[in-house]
C-alpha cells in the first residue's frame, strides 16, 4: 500500500471510529523533506491532515477546511514561494490560524516581508529544541485547552511542563531525523546565519532615515566609534567562549546605530547576522524589539519583497546620548 493509500485508510478509520481530538496540523514542504516530516505530527501529539509538497500547497489550501496549524518548509526560493506566503498568511489572518515558517538564508527576507499575523513564528535554520518549541507554542494556541484549565495551573508547574515537552520532543525529532534515509536531509537547512559574516553587506539609504536632519549632523558620534565598539565586543571570543557574551539585542542595537550614522538600510538577514546567534534567535530578539518599538519595520520603496529593519527615532537619541555619556570610559 502507498503512502497516500494508507493514509486516506488511517483517515477514513477517524472518521468512522472515535473523534480525534487533537489539534489538526498541515504540512507544507519540499518533496525531499516530507517523508521525515510526517513523523512530527504524532510527536508534537498533532492530527496530521496532509503533508504536500510546496508545488501542490497553494491548491490544497484552497480546499483545507479545519486546520489548526499550518508548519511551512520553504528553505530555497522558487517562482511561487512569494504567492504560497501571502496566501499562507491571509489564511493565517482570516481564521485566526498559527503558522510555523521554517527558512533558509536564501529565503528568510521574504518570509519575514510576508508575515501580516500575530501568530506566526519564523524559524531560520532551527535545531531540534526550537522546532520542538515551536510546534508547542503553535499546539497551545489552539482550542485544545479552555482559559480556564490554563490558569488552574501554576506558571511554576506550566513551564516545568513545558521544558519537559520541549525536551522530550526534540530527542524525538532527532531520531526521526537521524534515521538513515535515501537522498533525504535533516531539518538542519544550512550553517548558522552567524557563521556567514562575508554575506553582510549595507543597504544604501534610498532617502535619509528618520528626521529630516541626518543623525550625524546632530551628534559628533561617528558610525566607525560604534563599529569599534562591535569589534572589541567580537575580540573577546579570541580569548574567551563566545557563548558566554552572548547579548544579540544590544549587538543588533548597535549595528543598526552605525548603519543610521552611515545612511544604510539593513535587511532581516543582515541584522541576523550582526546578532552574532543563531538566526531563530536572532529573530526572536528582532520580534521582541520590533513589538516594544524600539526598532521599527520600512518596506523597501523598490521591492515589495523585502522589508528593512531600523531603529526608532527615540532608539537613536537614547543610544546616542548613552554613547556619548560612556564615550570616557570607553576610550580610557
Amino acid at each position: 500500500m502507498d503512502r497516500s493509500a494508507a493514509g486516506l485508510g488511517l483517515r477514513m478509520e477517524e472518521s468512522y471510529g472515535v473523534k480525534d481530538q487533537r489539534a489538526g496540523l498541515l504540512i507544507l514542504a519540499d518533496d525531499i523533506f516530507l517523508d521525515d516530516v510526517e513523523g512530527l505530527a504524532p510527536a508534537a501529539q498533532f492530527r496530521l491532515l496532509d503533508s504536500v509538497g510546496l508545488e501542490q500547497a497553494s491548491l490544497r489550501l484552497d480546499m483545507q477546511i479545519g486546520c489548526d496549524v499550518i508548519l511551512l518548509f520553504c528553505a530555497q526560493p522558487s517562482p511561487m514561494l512569494e504567492r504560497l506566503l501571502v496566501q499562507v498568511e491571509t489564511l493565517a489572518v482570516q481564521n485566526d490560524v498559527p503558522v510555523i515558517m521554517v527558512t533558509g538564508i536564501d529565503t528568510i527576507d521574504l518570509a519575514f516581508a510576508c508575515i501580516r499575523s500575530e501568530r506566526t513564528q519564523l524559524l531560520c535554520t532551527p535545531d531540534h529544541a526550537d522546532l520542538a518549541a515551536a510546534l508547542l507554542t503553535a499546539g497551545s494556541a489552539t482550542p485544545q485547552r479552555t482559559v480556564h484549565e490554563v490558569n488552574q495551573e501554576s506558571e511554576g508547574v506550566r513551564l516545568q511542563q513545558l521544558s519537559e515537552e520541549v525536551s522530550r520532543l526534540a530527542r524525538t525529532l532527532e531520531a526521526l531525523t537521524s534515521r538513515p534515509r535515501h537522498a533525504t536531509p535533516s531539518f538542519a537547512l544550512g550553517p548558522r546565519i552567524s557563521d556567514r559574516a562575508s554575506d553582510y553587506i549595507g543597504m544604501p539609504a534610498v532617502e535619509p532615515m528618520g528626521s529630516n536632519q541626518p543623525a550625524t549632523d546632530a551628534s559628533p558620534l561617528s558610525a566607525a566609534q560604534v563599529r569599534d565598539l562591535l569589534r572589541a565586543r567580537r575580540l573577546r571570543e579570541e580569548f574567551l567562549p563566545g557563548d558566554l557574551f552572548a547579548d544579540p539585542a544590544w549587538d543588533m542595537l548597535l549595528d543598526l546605530l552605525a548603519a543610521r550614522l552611515e545612511q544604510e538600510r539593513v535587511s532581516v538577514s543582515s541584522l541576523c547576522i550582526a546578532s552574532a546567534v543563531p538566526p531563530t534567535t536572532a529573530l526572536r530578539w528582532i520580534r521582541t524589539l520590533t513589538d516594544k518599538g524600539i526598532v521599527q519595520r520600512q518596506a523597501d520603496p523598490h521591492d515589495g519583497r523585502r522589508v528593512f529593519i531600523a531603529l526608532a527615532d527615540e532608539t537613536v537619541e537614547a543610544l546616542t546620548r548613552w554613547f556619548m555619556a560612556s564615550r570616557r570610559f570607553l576610550c580610557a
